[in-house]
């Protein structure tokens, strides 16, 4: 049971998955939860994230799923033991919204809408007594203990009894996320690794021929392989787009880390596309050296490969005239196309975010260990996954943990005095 549960006010600072689902976690508890976001309204990123289909997780088994966090998969394993993927669907059925498996394995909401579930769930959480307020910038401390929020009628402090930090990343500034809490956080000494993005598209060196006449164009299908200065190897198939100043899509989302490290380490990172991933080399030299009469080469390549559009724009930019009248040499190319990455994309520009509050300045609750009461969850922890689920389902299990950590905490400190 709660310890003086009327008197246990708790703030939650952010009002996306993370600091909503802190929130529920908290006021289950019988905590009473003030809510505060620099925005308008809360939700957006969310709502962003559901404007081509709420990828809400996955449902592969958990041992495959749990591997999805690299580096951090003991910590993220252990929110997910409290709110896993199956509860995150229970959750979701219980506020009226069903979901089901595609054929890749994601889970979604039968309608594909991010907004149907936010307005449920806002609902229910003012029903339960947590109080919204919008356009509160969180400003840091005034004293020790007392939060100052930056508000359009002058600045305003607030003291709770705990705080859940839910503040996002450093991707998508305009829908708030945009690392401001960096030098908050480090002024009181947490420990903190460098954002960095991730999900991110890459900057290619195009020539004006090949961003102008094919900037937008979708590659599919097509396998992107590499090797890491470890020796390490990755190949993924599916689809990226070409855009102005490189790649992007999730075919490089899903290897972002690898190649944002790889070009932190090397200064750029060189990957290999297979642009013909259903046919051999052999077979593709065989269909190459065949006659083609007095059709172009353009044709034949069409015909006799299936390779038009944007795929023999990219062979042209990297194959020589000389090299693309042999069959051999072309036939190796389609195969192993070498693409010079030279830079991730902007950090705002990232779907997410890696880097934030190292975990090894939080205790097992999600508290800051130099700021006792202080919790923290979602994106601006220390963790990377790619998009498929994996990230909203770290979020919303790490927004229970630390809604649940800040009620415990209180609990415990009421024990001992």
């Amino acid at each position: 049971m709660l310890l003086k549960s009327d008197n246990l006010k708790i703030a939650v600072i952010g009002g996306g998955p993370a600091g909503l689902m802190a929130a529920e976690a908290a006021i289950a508890l019988g905590a009473r939860v003030d809510l505060f976001d620099a925005m308008a309204s809360v939700g957006r990123k969310f709502l962003l994230a559901g404007k081509g289909g709420l990828n809400l997780t996955h449902s592969e088994s958990l041992e495959n799923f749990i591997l999805r966090y690299g580096p951090r998969q003991e910590q993220i394993q252990s929110l997910l033991a409290g709110f896993g993927p199956v509860a995150l669907r229970e959750w979701a059925r219980e506020l009226g919204v069903e979901t089901f498996i595609g054929t890749s394995g994601r889970v979604f909401p039968t309608d594909f809408k991010s907004a149907p579930l936010l307005r449920s769930w806002l609902r229910r959480l003012r029903q339960h007594g947590m109080t919204i307020h919008v356009r509160h910038r969180w400003c840091g401390w005034a004293g020790s203990e007392t939060l100052r929020f930056s508000t359009p009628q002058g600045d305003r402090l607030v003291s709770p009894d705990a705080v859940v930090l839910a503040l996002g990343g450093g991707s998508w500034p305009k829908f708030g996320s945009d690392g401001a809490w960096v030098p908050l956080l480090a002024g009181r000494g947490v420990l903190i690794e460098p954002l960095k993005p991730t999900n991110c598209g890459f900057d290619v060196d195009w020539s004006p021929h090949l961003r102008g006449r094919y900037a937008g164009h979708p590659v599919k299908p097509v396998i992107v392989a590499g090797t890491t200065q470890e020796g390490v190897e990755f190949r993924q198939q599916g689809e990226f787009i070409v855009t102005e100043t490189g790649i992007e899509g999730g075919v490089i989302y899903a290897i972002s880390a690898f190649l944002r490290d790889e070009i932190a380490k090397r200064g750029t990172v060189l990957i290999r596309l297979d642009l013909a991933p259903d046919r051999d080399v052999s077979r593709l030299i065989s269909d190459l050296s065949r006659p083609r009469g007095s059709r172009s080469m353009a044709s034949h390549l069409q015909r006799r490969i299936g390779i038009s559009g944007v795929k023999a724009g990219l062979l042209r930019e990297y194959v020589s005239k000389k090299d693309f009248a042999d069959p051999i040499l072309l036939g190796t190319a389609i195969k192993s196309l070498p693409v010079r990455l030279v830079a991730p994309r902007p950090l705002e520009e990232a779907i997410s975010t890696a880097g934030g509050v190292a975990f090894e300045a939080l205790d097992g609750r999600l508290m800051l260990r130099t700021l006792p009461g202080v919790f923290c969850s979602g994106e601006m922890l220390d963790w990377e996954a790619p998009t498929g689920g994996y990230l909203l389902t770290a979020c919303f299990a790490s927004g229970h943990a630390a809604g649940v950590g800040a009620v415990r905490w209180f609990q415990s400190t009421r024990h001992s005095t």
